[in-house]
């Protein structure tokens, strides 16, 4: 079966992208109380936009604790990396927003999960100098030895950065 459009009428009408539009919104601004209705009434958890980025993504990305959990609680996949490799555990990570890391590990993100580059979690974390998220990581298992594409572990990448703190804690 092809995912190609299959003749007139396949292509979503103004409304249908005025709704969409709406719902991405919704994510954006961290709406739980709609988000808790339109997937009671059959949302997809993992809709995505033209960049990939899905629901939980954008919920997460702004800081949006209870509207990611809710997009969690109905399914939504931690795990849906967007047109450009990243999970939602590492937009937490680079933000340094821990309650967020926490939920989505707790919800089953990959800690060692990876962009195409190689970037984990962790590197984000030790790179943008984020000491909390950097330990929760570290205490949930995150490999402090992984390399990226060219070949630096996260503890290469703080130093490249300057993120002092961060090299403080993976040096030891």
């Amino acid at each position: 079966m092809s995912d190609a459009p299959q003749g007139p009428g396949s292509e979503p009408d103004a409304q249908t992208i005025e709704l969409a539009t709406q719902v991405f919104n919704a994510a954006r601004e961290g709406e739980s109380e709609n988000f808790r209705h339109w997937l009671a009434h059959g949302l997809p958890p993992n809709m995505r936009n033209h960049k990939g980025d899905s629901l939980l993504m954008l919920a997460s990305y702004h800081g949006h604790v209870e509207t990611t959990r809710v997009l969690l609680e109905h399914g939504a996949d931690p795990e849906l990396h967007n047109d450009n490799g990243q999970s939602p555990l590492a937009g937490a990570a680079y933000k340094g927003d821990l309650p967020m890391v926490r939920l989505l590990i707790e919800h089953g993100a990959e800690v060692n999960g990876s962009s195409p580059d190689g970037r984990t979690a962790l590197m984000f974390a030790a790179m943008f100098n984020r000491p909390q998220v950097v330990e929760c990581l570290l205490a949930n298992g995150a490999d402090k030895d992984a390399r990226e594409s060219r070949g630096m572990t996260a503890l290469d990448l703080a130093r490249s950065m300057g993120a002092d703190d961060s090299v403080a804690q993976l040096a030891g």
